[in-house]
């Protein structure tokens, strides 16, 4: 499911639009299939009355693993040019939303099993009542992780007037003296290559870089 438009404030840009790491389904997707297993051996050992424990064990796993891909369906972690937007739930929901110029530290966190897969964990800090907020099962955190801080440098230098500085390991460094030409704002050009490098990354997929690059050539 896509990210619904009207979330998003008059002119401000979606940069990255997340579901949670297909790991996320491991646990769910495991026990079906071990119910599954159960419910042949029962079926072959001929007895009639664990044939219907089988199928019955087998509909609640099957169950449980829905449940979790509609709570997986309908979970954004979404960044875009002014803050972070997080969304959860199916009947209940909660949300987190931390403005891009309350950001103070962005950390990741991957075991070696997670840096295998492409899964782990960020921990942002931002000032306000929240304090830290932790997303699991992000994909690419290290990735993320860069990103958040480019658009954050990039928010203040358009806040500023300012030109954006990011050092190779992602860490906003001091802006940098205003360009000739007063705007700090990224041109369409470097939007789009912003958006390559991206895509080239895993973060966005083909569809959502060629949609994107179509919305900021139509504005040249």
């Amino acid at each position: 499911m896509a990210f619904p438009q009207n979330y998003l404030h008059a002119g401000e840009d979606l940069i990255l639009n997340l579901k949670p790491h297909w790991w996320t389904f491991a646990r769910s997707v495991a026990t079906a299939v071990g119910a599954l297993v159960v419910m042949i051996l029962l079926f072959f050992a001929d007895l009639t009355v664990l044939d219907w424990l089988g199928i019955l064990v087998l509909m609640v796993a099957l169950g449980n693993l829905a449940v979790v891909y509609g709570k997986w369906a309908t979970t954004y972690f979404v960044l875009s040019s002014e803050r972070l937007i997080f969304r959860t739930g199916v009947l209940s929901k909660t949300g987190v939303e931390i403005p891009l110029d309350r950001v103070n530290n962005v950390n990741f966190r991957q075991s070696l099993f997670e840096r295998m897969i492409g899964a782990g964990d960020l921990l942002i800090e931002s000032a306000g009542e929240s304090g830290q907020s932790r997303f699991s099962n992000v994909r690419k955190p290290d990735a993320v992780q860069n990103e958040i801080y480019r658009q954050v440098e990039s928010q203040r230098s358009r806040a500023t007037g300012q030109a954006p500085r990011i050092d190779p390991a992602g860490e906003p460094e001091p802006s940098a003296e205003p360009p000739a030409g007063g705007s700090g704002a990224p041109s369409i050009a470097q939007q789009i290559e912003e958006l390559d490098e991206l895509r080239r990354k895993g973060l966005v997929s083909e569809a959502e870089f060629e949609a994107k690059r179509r919305e900021l050539l139509d504005r040249m």
